[in-house]
This record gives structure tokens, sequence and C-alpha cells, in this order.
């Protein structure tokens, strides 16, 4: 079994910065593309930002040249660090792996992880 679990979450003033981690654990061999994914109350989940095997990204224009998204694949790891936090950037985020190469059983698609809360509050 695989599973995704994100981390890093909180509660953090304007202007501050907070990192997150999607760690996929299990029989994990292989990660593909990760999306992080934001959905704050009343409004569609929003595309934040993608990172593809050999670490090509791309950014939505909301938090381009604030938030770096990177990645560990030894550690099957994916983090995302958000700085210049605006109150509008409050929201869940979820981590979603597009294709997840499981040990002893080949692909499995489209994994999402629980969902961890920011609040960018004074």
């Amino acid at each position: 079994q695989v599973t995704l679990v994100e981390s890093g979450g909180g509660l953090v003033q304007p202007g501050g910065s907070l990192k997150l981690s999607c760690a996929a654990s299990g029989a994990v061999s292989r990660v593909g593309t990760v999306n992080w994914y934001r959905q704050a109350p009343g409004k569609q989940r929003e595309l934040v930002a993608t990172i593809h095997l050999g670490d090509v990204t791309n950014y939505s224009e909301s938090v381009q040249g604030r938030f770096t998204i990177s990645r560990d694949d030894n550690k099957h790891t994916v983090w995302l660090q958000m700085n210049s936090l605006k109150p509008e950037d409050s929201a869940v985020y979820y981590c979603n792996a597009e294709r997840i190469l499981v040990t002893g059983w080949g692909p499995v698609y489209d994994y999402w992880g629980q969902g961890t809360q920011v609040n960018v509050s004074s």
C-alpha cells in the first residue's frame, strides 16, 4: 500500500514563511509528476505548483516568485517552500502524485494526500 502524507501547515503572520512536505511511503519505487493544489472555503481547488522528474517546475501566477517546489527522489518527498505569505494564501494544501511506481506491482495513478491547513493571519 502507498500513501501520501502532507505536513508543515499551520498559522503564520502575513509576510511569513512555511515549508510544506509531501512524502510517499510504502512500497514506492518512483514518483512521477507531483502537484500542489490548494482549496479555500467556498472556492474551487487551484493548482499552485508542479514538479516533474528532472526538476522541471511550473507555478501559478498567484504564487510565482514567492513559492518554490522541490523534490528528493531518494526520499520520495516533495516540498513547497512558501515565502511572503498573504492572507489569500490561506487554504487547505494538497499534494497529488500523478503516477507512482509501486514495487512488485506496477504504476498507480492520481494519488492524493489528506491535506494540510495553512492560515495566514495577523
